[in-house]
């Protein structure tokens, strides 16, 4: 079980939810349960939390899966992102194909250091005429 994954749906408020097992490409939707709103309530669309639910792909826009859930899904013998090839830490090379490369960790580069670009920076100016409309 991966605990406290946000589910981000389409036109929807992310949603916190239990996955029982990392998604697959051969699967039709998320599969979930324990679905509970950011701040732990029960939506008001569902009966009771501990059912499980199935969300099909096209409603999907992404996951957020905490940093150590997946380590603790694959120590207790977790399905893998690749498959049953397994599946290294995030950080770590999990293999050659494409699906094997998953999760990344990207990193945001920081000011100062190489690849940080100034003109990223949000103009103030800009933001003083959009608070001010």
């Amino acid at each position: 079980m991966i605990r406290n994954v946000v589910v981000h749906l389409s036109n929807e408020q992310p949603l916190l939810t239990d996955l029982y097992d990392l998604p697959a490409a051969t699967d039709a939707g998320l599969l979930c349960t324990n679905l509970r709103s950011i701040d732990g309530k029960r939506p008001i669309f569902i009966d009771q939390i501990e059912n499980s639910f199935f969300f099909p792909y096209h409603v999907v826009r992404f996951l957020e899966i905490p940093s150590g859930a997946l380590e603790r899904h694959h120590a207790g013998g977790g399905r893998s992102a690749a498959g049953d090839r397994g599946a290294g830490s995030p950080g770590r090379p999990m293999g050659d194909s494409a699906e094997s490369n998953l999760p990344a960790v990207i990193e945001a580069p920081v000011a100062g250091e190489p690849g940080y670009d100034v003109g990223d920076e949000i103009d103030e100016d800009f933001l003083r005429r959009i608070r001010d409309a």
